[in-house]
């Protein structure tokens, strides 16, 4: 039985969703693969993510990933010097070609930089207003509801948890991991099914221990040790200047016998059990993120 990698893509500021986007399509029919993509569907409030700047790690991960060249000077003023733009409304043309190329695409957010940076402190009130907001954008510009999220940042709460149940969704993916999992957060179960990425993202490996632009790809397959991987990238790293890696990647994981399949593909693997959701730390990334526990069954 072949491995298999699911690539999960988040897509959170205008430029990635603008550019990043329509690129990283270009990859994936060139090698005949389809992704996940996760949309921040509101506004671009990224250059409020300065408020992170004495967080630990988080100086240092700006200047290893070469974030103004990464993201762009003009998306790091939005929501400071500039307006924030709405990213999908007045452009749907990538979310849409998205799903008309086979992908499978949902909700990442409404706004990116507030759900990461608030959402200890939100009431369930405010987080199903921010995921109405999302999903009924979706529904407006494709017809159809979205059939999972993804917490930005990896920031979850057991109010967050709860809400996101009562949208029905088929699995989401908010959480760092090594396999699906049905989540418990404080004492409480939940649903749907958790899918959380199982590797390490650019923005955490890149420029630390030796990994660089040469040897990233070697560094990712030799962690795809699990029949089951998931692979979270960015549009706005791997769609835009990190382009090339992404076409290294799948190029060089379909020789060593990868197969490629979508994120909703992990509710079928069997023998799935329960597992805690805690707050943790992963190296190269600045603050808290959600992690998975050991089984609890």
């Amino acid at each position: 039985m072949s491995k298999k990698i699911a690539i999960k893509i988040d897509v959170d500021t205008k430029r990635g969703y603008a550019e990043g986007v329509p690129n990283m399509l270009d990859i994936f029919h060139k090698h005949d693969v389809q992704a996940s993509f996760f949309f921040s569907m509101g506004p671009d409030n990224s250059g409020k993510a300065i408020r992170r700047i004495f967080r630990k790690g988080f100086l240092s991960k700006m200047l290893r990933t070469k974030a103004p060249s990464t993201y762009g000077l003009k998306t790091m003023m939005y929501g400071t010097l500039l307006p924030p733009p709405q990213i999908v409304k007045p452009n749907p043309a990538p979310l849409l070609r998205s799903l008309q190329e086979g992908h499978a695409c949902g909700v990442h957010c409404w706004d990116h930089v507030y759900w990461q940076d608030k959402l200890p402190h939100l009431t369930e009130e405010k987080i199903r207003e921010h995921l109405t907001l999302a999903c009924e954008l979706f529904t407006e510009i494709t017809g159809d509801k979205p059939r999972f999220c993804g917490a930005p940042g990896w920031q979850v709460t057991a109010d967050s948890l709860k809400v996101q149940q009562e949208f029905e969704f088929d699995f989401c993916s908010d959480v760092r991991g090594y396999e699906p999992f049905y989540p418990v957060m404080e004492k409480q179960n939940f649903m749907p099914l958790q899918i959380p990425g199982t590797l390490l993202t650019m923005d955490e490996v890149l420029g630390a221990n030796g990994i660089n632009d040469d040897t990233i790809v070697d560094y990712w397959l030799k962690n795809c040790d699990k029949q089951w991987n998931v692979w979270t990238i960015h549009a706005e790293m791997e769609g835009l200047s990190k382009l090339f890696i992404l076409d290294e990647f799948i190029t060089k994981a379909k020789q060593q016998g990868f197969e490629f399949v979508l994120l909703k593909e992990g509710k079928n693997l069997p023998d799935i059990k329960k597992c805690r959701v805690y707050q943790g730390f992963l190296p190269g990334r600045a603050g808290t993120l959600a992690l998975q526990s050991d089984p609890l069954n």
